[in-house]
């Protein structure tokens, strides 16, 4: 099984941002992340994960919240796309598209 699971958490409280900036925090849980050795892809709007099964993708959500849980507020959004009898899907879903591309066409 591959799960997919995109997600932003950053705090939202003044007491863990410096100005409108929360880069700081948002570079402890990519850290974090980086050490539990998940397969991942930081983006500029959140971070995509990929783990072989729901509990480890939860696991995640839960690394990356202790990092900033010492924020008053943090806010999360996740999105999850499971499916079974699949893997690698963090790079195959990318060339899959890739494939229908006309790269020759300039836009």
């Amino acid at each position: 099984m591959s799960v997919l699971l995109e997600f932003a958490m950053f705090p939202t409280s003044d007491n863990c941002r410096e100005g409108s900036s929360v880069s700081k925090q948002v570079a402890k849980i990519i850290d974090a992340i980086d050490k539990s050795g998940v397969t991942y892809k930081l983006t500029p709007m959140g971070t995509i994960v990929e783990t072989q099964t729901m509990r480890e993708a939860l696991d995640v959500i839960e690394l990356a919240y202790e990092q900033v849980k010492d924020c008053e507020r943090v806010y999360s959004s996740l999105k999850f796309d499971i499916r079974h009898n699949s893997d690698d899907r963090l790079t195959t879903k990318i060339k899959s598209v890739e494939t229908h591309l006309d790269r020759d066409v300039k836009k």
